[in-house]
């Protein structure tokens, strides 16, 4: 038996698939240097040396997007191509875990 297709990824302009694709690689080495989630100081030092890139990736989507005069975020829309890239899970890493109750 095999697992259920995942729905389609909304129809997105170029730059806000780029949009998306930097927002998620950012989170995902956010996840990596999160103090409360790390495990060795070499691997965050390399998650906050690449960030560097993911900014600027972030930057160059949103310009392009203003540029090419898309000056709304679609919120629902990239919420919705979040949810399909497992966006959900991956900024989980993100947040303080919680602490376990005594």
């Amino acid at each position: 038996m095999r697992p259920p297709e995942p729905p389609p990824l909304p129809a997105l302009t170029r730059a806000e698939g780029a949009y998306v694709d930097a927002y998620l690689d950012a989170v995902d080495l956010l996840g990596r240097l999160n103090p409360a989630r790390a495990t060795h100081t070499y691997g965050a030092l390399r998650a906050a040396q690449a960030l560097v890139d993911r900014a600027a990736a972030l930057r160059d989507a949103l310009t392009l997007m203003h540029q090419r005069g898309e000056h709304e975020v679609h919120a629902e829309t990239l919420a919705r191509a979040l949810r399909v890239l497992d966006g959900e899970r991956r900024t989980r890493r993100v947040t303080v875990p919680h602490d376990p109750l005594p």
